[in-house]
């Protein structure tokens, strides 16, 4: 029996939090702003979540195309308990990952790029 879509989704944002303990937690969101899947700690809320997930990604898009520099590929914010990583998954998706403040970046980089490929076949 093959896996929903939902649980294919489940299954990557696993192997994503487990390829790095730096992971915190991470979402797939709709352009739209709906969440497709999501691994979040209780208190965050994952309507809020993907909500702004959605809104930083087209306010990205727009600034890299009013300032020329192409097309979008990532949003990176960091405060003083961490980072939000928000990485286009074709043009249907966002994926949204929270890591630890002091997380090795490259690392964290390098395994939501796999994951983004994972992720772009199943949505």
């Amino acid at each position: 029996m093959s896996k929903s879509r939902t649980e294919q989704l489940m299954e990557c944002l696993r192997d994503l939090k487990s390829s790095s303990g730096d992971i915190e937690a991470s979402a797939i969101v709709s352009v739209d702003g709906l969440s497709m899947a999501s691994s979040l700690p209780p208190g965050i809320e994952e309507d809020r979540v993907s909500a702004m997930s959605a809104a930083m990604l087209s306010l990205g898009e727009r600034i890299a195309s009013e300032l020329t520099r192409g097309t979008l590929e990532q949003v990176n914010v960091r405060g003083e308990n961490g980072y939000v990583i928000l990485t286009s998954v074709g043009e249907e998706a966002v994926l949204t990952v929270l890591a630890r403040k002091d997380a090795r970046l490259g690392l964290i980089l390098l395994d939501v790029s796999r994951a983004v490929e994972a992720l772009a076949k199943i949505v």
